[in-house]
């Protein structure tokens, strides 16, 4: 019952946040991201479209915005939530042995944050989320640490599934600097992120 009142409230939340909810004093209301023109493809995007090609090179016309219901946040919650429970977190140096490597992490069961974005993203393709609305995305931390994220582009704003943090939240309602993601309408493009949040967001070299 407990998960059930949670889910529920949390996506009640989203609802306010997507039709113009109070937000914090001085910080704007963004729910949808801005990009700012092609940006470089992560090396380990690019390892792993050597071997995924067809994932790599879907193209799609237009924006896709799903429509949020409380079915499809469903459906996001547990995703998120069971991918986050059963994968174990593990770096590629201690699986692979080497600093980067993108892989379907359910086959070992332990995987670093873009193993796990890739199973969220091919979880929820699967469930017949298009797939130009799940854009993996590259942030920098607090800490100054590179990071990946899903972003789900729903009517609601750009959603965050991210396995250092349970809950789902608009993008612009989380803690990180946004570095850049994959295009919405080419799966090997990748895009600059416009974070006017961010006082300085740099780049990530990954």
């Amino acid at each position: 019952m407990r998960n059930t009142v949670w889910s529920g409230l949390s996506f009640l939340a989203v609802i306010l946040v997507g039709i113009g909810g109070a937000a914090a004093a001085n910080e704007p209301r963004m729910p949808m991201m801005m990009t700012t023109g092609k940006a470089s493809q992560p090396i380990g995007h690019y390892e792993f479209c050597r071997s995924h090609v067809a994932e790599c090179s879907v193209h799609t016309s237009k924006e896709t915005r799903v429509r949020l219901t409380p079915a499809k946040w469903n459906e996001l919650v547990a995703i998120n939530s069971g991918v986050n429970r059963t994968i174990h977190a593990a770096t590629d140096e201690e699986i692979f042995g080497r600093p980067e490597v993108w892989a379907y992490p359910d086959t070992i069961g332990e995987g670093d944050c873009e193993d796990l974005v890739l199973l969220k993203r091919r979880d929820l393709m699967q469930k017949g989320w298009p797939v130009g609305a799940l854009l993996i995305t590259v942030v920098r931390q607090p800490n100054g640490e590179g990071h990946a994220v899903l972003t789900v582009l729903t009517d609601r704003g750009d959603l965050v599934l991210d396995n250092l943090n349970p809950r789902i939240r608009v993008w612009s309602d989380t803690e990180y600097s946004y570095v850049k993601r994959q295009s919405e309408f080419d799966t090997g493009q990748w895009m600059g992120i416009d974070d006017a949040r961010a006082v300085a967001v740099g780049s990530v070299s990954r």
